[in-house]
């Protein structure tokens, strides 16, 4: 897990603390963007309306193993994502 050298220290990157997650699932505008910087990436906000990405993603996030509600009830970060990318 790689993290940021601050003045007071070392903390991780954004995409990783909750400040760079979406509640609605997957990440927000500062998640992607420190993303991207960290890793090279090229990540991209999400595409409900359709496209080759939204199909590409339901087709690949649809077969991830792993609950869709957590213990109390709660929906999972999974079960969030695919809600925001509608599929």
């Amino acid at each position: 897990m790689a993290k940021v050298r601050l003045k007071s220290g070392y903390k991780t990157a954004a995409w990783q603390r909750k400040e760079g997650k979406n509640p609605e699932g997957g990440l927000n505008a500062k998640g992607r963007a420190a993303y991207n910087k960290q890793t090279g990436g090229n990540l991209k906000a999400p595409q409900p309306e359709g496209g080759p990405r939204k199909k590409s993603f339901c087709a690949r996030m649809g077969g991830v193993k792993g609950p869709m509600k957590k213990p109390n009830g709660e929906p999972t970060r999974k079960a969030l994502a695919l809600k925001k990318w509608k599929c």
